[in-house]
């Protein structure tokens, strides 16, 4: 699969005491451009659980390599595959622009959840073709 980008600009009132992205804050641009993504390939969040699915995560890694800081602007890159039967990984990086520079690193696991239990990824609407 190709990689889905998205560009984005750190905001004054993300950044902590220190004048850096909280740390927190990057876990919302990742989700972000998740759900982006998964809207781009007609995967609605709102439909799916209004038939008994939803899309959860299940596990994230971070690594932190370079502090963004107000007014950067950054492009998050996701790349996605299938882990086994249950679980949709998306290898995701935050890269401040112009310059290049990796701020994160990231690999989130997601699983498909129907009534509250695990279901197949491929049995999800819209997730047959990863």
């Amino acid at each position: 699969m190709n990689t889905f980008e998205l560009e984005l600009e750190v905001r004054d009132y993300e950044c902590d005491l220190q004048g850096i992205v909280n740390n927190a804050v990057y876990l919302n641009y990742l989700e972000h451009t998740r759900h982006k993504f998964l809207l781009s390939r007609g995967i609605d969040f709102a439909k799916l659980h209004n038939e008994g699915i939803d899309l959860v995560v299940s596990r994230i890694e971070i690594d932190y390599k370079y502090s963004l800081t107000s007014g950067d602007k950054f492009v998050v890159k996701l790349n996605t595959h299938k882990e086994g039967h249950l679980r949709m990984v998306f290898e995701q990086e935050i890269v401040k622009i112009p310059d290049g520079k990796t701020a994160i690193k990231a690999r989130v696991i997601g699983v498909g959840l129907k009534n509250g239990r695990p279901i197949k990824i491929d049995s999800i609407p819209g997730f047959e073709s990863f």
